[in-house]
């Protein structure tokens, strides 16, 4: 039997992987900053920055959509 979603620290795991996220673009910026390094490694990590900024966006639609959850007690939506 499955276990019941625990959903009551999603926001706070939401939020750690966004400031996580946001630390790995600021260090990537930083690299590409002070190292020397290929065109194709610029480009690379400037693609990758991009999917980070996104997967931001996404994450703060999941905070958005836990928090409303959690306002309305984590009711069932059927």
């Amino acid at each position: 039997m499955a276990k019941p979603d625990n959903r009551n620290d999603n926001v706070e795991k939401l939020q750690q992987m966004k400031e996580n996220t946001e630390h790995n673009i600021e260090a990537a910026e930083e690299s590409l900053a002070h190292t020397n390094m290929k065109d194709e490694q610029k480009q690379q990590i400037k693609q990758k920055n991009k999917q980070r900024v996104e997967s931001i966006r996404g994450f703060e639609a999941e905070i958005a959509d836990e928090m409303q959850a959690r306002k309305n007690g984590y009711q069932d939506e059927k």
